[in-house]
């Protein structure tokens, strides 16, 4: 709730209004506790304050309650109670939802909200894949190769086409990537395939989110983009990854604005833990840097989850906002997680900060806020302010209605398929499947060819052979009678008629013998 420009956060036993100031309020902040002590609560005051101001918000609702922001609050003796014990009356405290636009990854819930696979990057998506850091290096060179090849990766079948394209020409690529691994190779295609059975393959396409589309207003108000998250937390690496990447939009989109008045957007990170959960040490320094720079972007980061030592120390270094919930220290490592989560306030000697924390009920919390100078104020024990909002998630006509009825319903809701790295490799394989069959034709037109001029040329010499023998059979013939008569003019004219007789015979058989011969060689 906003009071004198200020966000009135909770109010202290004394009855002292403590506030964030606007100006403190992209300098990060931690919203910590036990289960069932008030976080989500403290989300909703936190946010329609936000939203009050004209500051866009982005929430992720994981158990489905948050919906409820679109709907006014119902009054009740203990909502009655509360107002009458802060003075909430007096302030201008009225039941009013806040503007919602729902989105659901899935498609289901909401409007399909979707990223393209290469703008996710290798990086993270190495992390949804849990890829090891081999494997990782492998799909940055696959990437590359895309860069290089003008191939577009939008979704997870231009990405599986990639892969089969690589593993198949692997050793053409090897010169100048380095070598790949087709076991490698085979393992991230299997993580991909898995990444679709579990219905990731949705979050992949476009239209692809255009995250300025979330800096907008609605008559006066920050709009509340509400990412319905029942489904996709039960994929935790994807969840955070997922909200990682949405950070770095942010951050590499947003130009610098240095210190505002105000934030330009809000973004809470519920079960933050999640994000650094196996995350590896490059990961780590990413997430750090991402915090530390994105506040002169104008942006506000908030992290909500149960024990403060869920936070890397480099990060919770960074969150200069802090509001923590009870804290039940039942084991050794819960006792030591209390006292490190008492020694990151600033000390006040009106109470012992550890012990108040773990004696804090329900909508009680321990806080401690930027001061117009930047620095950190004391540690306060306070009571949260109720939100003027619903309490309970929004009925599922309501929900279908902001669906449909939001603005950005119509750009995000029909998925389109486009000419990309699918499309172009599976011409090419076409192309060369093609080619291929064309060659094995000329190939085998050409062995047909070959055999037939082989044919050809037996025949030919076949055809020639028969003909010499013709050539000797004539000749022969020719050369016998041609002896005779000469043998019997001969012999007539030597011996009469015996001459001609036995002339005719030797004369026939010495030619025949001579010529013989001679055909013979």
């Amino acid at each position: 709730m906003l009071k004198d420009g200020k966000v009135w956060i909770a109010q202290t036993e004394a009855g002292e209004n403590v506030f964030l100031l606007p100006k403190m309020a992209n300098r990060h902040g931690l919203v910590a506790g036990a289960t069932g002590t008030g976080k989500t609560v403290t989300l909703k005051v936190l946010a329609e304050s936000f939203s009050a101001m004209g500051v866009p918000v982005f929430m992720a609702d994981v158990k489905g309650d948050i919906s409820g922001m679109m709907c006014p609050g119902t009054d009740s003796p203990e909502m009655q109670k509360r107002i009458g014990r802060f003075g909430l009356a007096d302030a201008g405290f009225t039941y009013s939802g806040c503007p919602v636009t729902i989105w659901d990854i899935f498609g289901e819930q909401g409007i399909p909200l979707r990223t393209t696979i290469s703008e996710i990057g290798p990086v993270l998506l190495a992390r949804i894949l849990q890829l090891n850091p081999l494997q990782g290096d492998i799909l940055s060179i696959v990437f590359k190769i895309a860069d290089d090849s003008k191939l577009l990766l939008i979704d997870t079948k231009d990405l599986k086409a990639m892969l089969r394209y690589v593993s198949e020409h692997r050793t053409d690529f090897e010169g100048d990537y380095g070598k790949m691994s087709s076991q490698f190779l085979a393992a991230i295609m299997r993580a991909v395939v898995a990444l679709e059975l579990a219905g990731g393959d949705r979050f992949f396409g476009e239209p692809a989110l255009q995250i300025t589309d979330w800096l907008c207003q609605e008559n006066g108000k920050g709009m509340i983009h509400i990412l319905d998250s029942r489904s996709l937390i039960q994929n935790g690496t994807m969840y955070s990854t997922f909200l990682l990447w949405m950070i770095s939009e942010l951050f590499e989109t947003l130009p610098e604005v240095g210190d505002m008045a105000k934030p330009k957007m809000v973004f809470f990170f519920d079960e933050a833990h999640l994000l650094f959960h196996d995350a590896s040490k490059t990961l780590l320094d990413k997430i750090e840097q991402v915090v530390k720079l994105i506040r002169s972007k104008g942006v506000g980061i908030y992290f909500c989850t149960q024990n403060p030592a869920d936070i890397p120390d480099g990060v919770l270094a960074q969150l200069g906002n802090k509001i923590q919930h009870g804290l039940r220290a039942y084991t050794p490592a819960d006792q030591k997680a209390v006292k490190a989560a008492a020694a990151s306030y600033r000390a006040n000697p009106a109470f012992d900060t550890e012990q108040t924390i773990l004696s804090l009920g329900t909508g009680k919390a321990v806080v401690s806020f930027l001061g117009e100078d930047g620095v950190p104020g004391m540690a306060q024990s306070v009571a949260i302010l109720p939100p003027q909002s619903s309490m309970g998630a929004a009925p599922d006509t309501l929900r279908d209605q902001a669906v449909k009825g939001s603005m950005l319903y119509s750009k995000y809701a029909a998925y389109f398929d486009r000419d990309s790295a699918y499309e172009v490799l599976a011409r090419q394989d076409e192309a060369e499947a093609k080619a291929a069959a064309q060659a094995a034709e000329e190939a085998e037109r050409a062995k047909e060819e070959e055999k037939r001029l082989k044919e050809e040329a037996k025949l030919a010499e076949r055809e020639e052979r028969a003909k010499t023998r013709a050539v000797k059979s004539v000749g022969n013939s020719i050369l016998g009678s041609v002896g005779r008569q000469v043998g019997r003019e001969v012999g007539g004219k030597v011996l009469g008629s015996f001459g001609r007789a036995v002339g005719g015979n030797v004369g026939a058989s010495i030619v025949r013998g001579i010529f013989g011969t001679f055909f013979k060689g």
